[in-house]
């Protein structure tokens, strides 16, 4: 695999004044807007950066899940997930739970082999092993054609 962190900057973020950033994609200039969440001071008019967070989570399963299946003739347009991210009440603040639904659609039928490698792949992605051990992650697999 490819290894592109060679000193290049990801992402600059700009706070914009109100608890809400702009950060923007160096190499693509593509931008996400956050908001500090209703419950810690914001307007939560769009993603916090927890939520960014949870739904990272997810969104990597899908990346790989997509690779794997174009590296090995599976059609999984359509796929999608469901991320739920539950915040910990004790101090600090932080992440308690991700329960992430995910759907995996395929145009063939799986044999229970397929099955069981998607799962693996999706639960190994690089977010998942990134995250903290104590945070949970609560991953519920549907496969559906």
């Amino acid at each position: 695999m490819p290894n592109n962190s060679i000193n290049m900057a990801t992402s600059k973020i700009i706070y914009s004044g109100e608890l809400r950033t702009n950060a923007v994609h160096v190499s693509s200039s593509n931008s996400i807007v956050t908001d500090a969440p209703i419950d810690n001071f914001g307007k939560g008019e769009a993603f916090s950066p927890t939520d960014l967070a949870a739904t990272s989570l997810a969104s990597c399963m899908l990346t790989v899940l997509g690779i794997y299946a174009q590296n090995n003739g599976i059609n999984m347009i359509g796929s999608n997930a469901e991320v739920t991210k539950i915040m910990g009440s004790e101090d600090p603040r932080r992440i308690e739970e991700i329960k992430v639904e995910l759907e995996i659609l395929t145009q063939e039928v799986l044999d229970e082999k397929q099955m069981i490698i998607l799962e693996r792949v999706a639960r190994t992605c690089p977010v998942s092993l990134s995250l903290h051990p104590d945070l949970k992650q609560n991953i519920q697999i549907k496969f559906s054609n």
